[in-house]
């Protein structure tokens, strides 16, 4: 299969569409789930896609090494490239290569001036301006309001698509959406909010927040439990 067959395939386009488009520039988006569900596959899933169409990401880690996130790509990138009958894999992946940065910190190093600093430079000594950034590892039990609102400020600078992973409990509460804690009392600075369930089977994503649209899609998308790669039911 060529790049664009499968990107144009791919269940992003499904996933795009129940959320009106995407997450779109300047935006934060955020997956929340318990623990082993797949969160870090999904924010990875997300960024090969924009990496396979040419796209620049940024992927920021907390609490996890450099080698560690790599080895994330390599084993997704490659089951999908198996599964898809990739043609020019090689290629393929020396461009997904050329078109990503991955910052790690260590959990307590991470700050947002930080990173924005780190944005700065990139900028400035590299000429690297991602399109997209996910960070996983972010805290969202200490996040603040104002934090978030400062993440959101540096999609905005950039013109990104901002995703991040939160971590949940099964006795966490809720808010009226279905909005678990740690963060459903930060809704706000979010704009799309996916949550995912098990059911035994297979992790489904449900969409709790669509930017401000009242009405949420119902999604037909697991994780397949053995790649950890989106898939349509059915």
């Amino acid at each position: 299969m060529l790049l664009k067959e499968l990107t144009d395939r791919s269940p992003m386009r499904v996933f795009e569409n129940s959320i009106h488009g995407g997450l779109g520039a300047g935006n934060l988006g955020v997956v929340v789930a318990r623990h082993g569900m797949g969160k870090t596959a999904f924010l990875v899933d997300i960024a090969l896609d924009d990496l396979m169409r040419g796209r620049r990401v940024l992927h920021v880690t907390i609490g996890r090494t450099i080698e560690h996130v790599r080895e994330y790509y390599d084993e997704i990138f490659h089951d999908l490239a198996e599964a898809s009958a990739l043609e020019d894999v090689h290629e393929v992946r020396r461009e997904i290569e050329s078109h990503r940065h991955i910052k790690a910190y260590l959990k307590d190093t991470f700050s947002v001036e930080h990173l924005r600093a780190h944005i700065a430079m990139l900028r400035e000594t590299m000429g690297f301006v991602p399109v997209a950034v996910v960070m996983d590892g972010y805290d969202f039990a200490a996040a603040t309001g104002d934090e978030l609102a400062e993440l959101r400020r540096i999609a905005e600078t950039l013109k990104a698509e901002f995703w991040m992973a939160a971590h949940t409990h099964h006795t966490d509460p809720r808010d009226a959406r279905g909005i678990p804690e740690p963060v459903a009392h930060l809704a706000n600075e979010l704009a799309v909010i996916v949550y995912f369930a098990h059911d035994g089977r297979a992790v489904h994503l449900n969409v709790l927040k669509d930017h401000d649209n009242p009405d949420v899609s119902q999604l037909s998308l697991v994780m397949d439990p053995t790649t950890m790669l989106l898939r349509q039911e059915g």
